[in-house]
């Protein structure tokens, strides 16, 4: 399995209503590549059930989107995660450890 399929596989794992880091991706799969969790999932295939706007930086700003950072945000506070000026409000409340 690629290192993308592994963090796709993850993707899967993150609950409706929670976000994690793509530190926390990274570290799960025994490696510090952030940037290459951040490349799978901009290159995700898998979208909506393997749910990459659900993946966010370490610091609850809300990150990159390939659709936008406004439809990540649509997707984000549709699950009921408020987002306001580009971070996660609450964020070790929604924060989801593997």
């Amino acid at each position: 399995m690629s290192f993308q399929e592994k963090v796709w596989e993850l993707l899967e794992k993150i609950p409706e209503g929670k976000v994690t880091t793509y530190k926390i991706i990274a570290e799960k799969l025994g490696t510090k590549a952030y940037r290459a969790v951040g490349n799978a999932c901009h290159n995700n295939p898998h979208t909506p059930k393997a749910a990459c706007h659900r993946v966010v930086n370490s610091n609850g700003r809300i990150g990159e989107f390939r659709s936008g950072l406004g439809k990540k945000v649509k997707l984000l506070e549709k699950e009921g995660i408020k987002v306001e000026n580009g971070k996660i409000q609450n964020f070790e409340k929604v924060l989801f450890q593997f």
